[in-house]
C-alpha cells in the first residue's frame, strides 16, 4: 500500500528527529532521544484523544521537531535565559513542520493550525491547544522526572511539579496519578500536591 500525506509526513517528521545524535532507550531499543520523545507524546495523545484530528497528531509528532539543533547551553542560564530559549525552540519546531507540510502538499490553514499547536497559543481557550500541553506534562512525568530529580534539590522539584500539575487539564491530572513512578517519586509528588 503506498502511504498518504499523513503517512508520509509523520515518517518525515521522524526522519528528522532521527537526526539527534543522543540516545535514550525506548521499549528496550536505544533510539534518537527526540525521536523518543516524539513517540513518548503520540503514545500520550491516543491516551488523552483517539480520535484526534490529523492537525492535532501532527503538531504532538513535531512538538520537540529537531530540538537538538538549538543547544540550552547556548542561552544564559536561568529563568529568563531558558523562556527565550523555549521560545526559540517553538518557533523552530513550527517552521520545521511547516516546511515538511508544505512539501506534502498540507493547505496553508492546517499548516497554520499545526504551528498554532507546536507554538502552544491559547492553551486555556483551545482545547487542542491544552491537549499538545497535557501531553507533553505527561512525558515529562512519566519519561524525565526520574533524570531531572536527580539533577535538582527537592525544593526545586516541587515548584517544578505544582507548575506542571497547574498546567494540566484534570484529565491529565488523572492520567498522571496513573503513571508508575518510583516510589520516592511518588512521595514527591504527593507532598507537591498537598503543601
Amino acid at each position: 500500500m503506498t502511504p498518504g500525506r499523513y503517512e508520509r509526513a509523520i515518517e518525515a517528521i521522524d526522519a528528522a528527529n532521527r537526526e539527534d545524535p543522543a540516545r535514550e532507550v525506548y521499549l528496550g531499543r536505544e533510539l534518537p532521544r527526540e525521536l523518543v520523545y516524539s513517540l513518548r507524546m503520540t503514545a500520550w495523545l491516543e491516551r488523552l484523544d483517539p480520535t484526534a484530528p490529523e492537525a492535532l497528531r501532527l503538531a504532538v509528532r513535531a512538538q520537540h521537531l529537531r530540538r537538538f539543533k538549538i543547544s540550552r547551553d547556548s542561552y544564559p542560564e536561568g529563568r529568563h535565559g531558558y523562556l527565550r530559549w523555549r521560545l526559540d525552540c517553538q518557533q523552530m519546531h513550527a517552521t520545521e513542520a511547516s516546511r515538511i507540510l508544505e512539501e506534502e502538499s498540507y493547505d496553508q490553514e492546517t499548516i497554520d493550525c499545526v504551528q498554532s499547536l507546536i507554538m502552544k497559543h491559547q492553551i486555556h481557550d483551545n482545547p487542542p491547544s491544552q491537549t499538545v500541553e497535557d501531553a507533553a506534562c505527561l512525558v515529562f512525568l512519566e519519561g524525565y522526572l526520574a533524570d531531572f530529580s536527580r539533577k535538582h534539590d527537592e525544593e526545586k522539584l516541587i515548584g517544578i511539579l505544582r507548575k506542571t500539575w497547574r498546567k494540566m487539564s484534570p484529565q491529565a491530572q488523572d492520567l498522571a496519578m496513573q503513571i508508575d513512578l518510583e516510589p520516592g517519586l511518588q512521595a514527591l509528588v504527593k507532598k507537591a500536591l498537598t503543601i
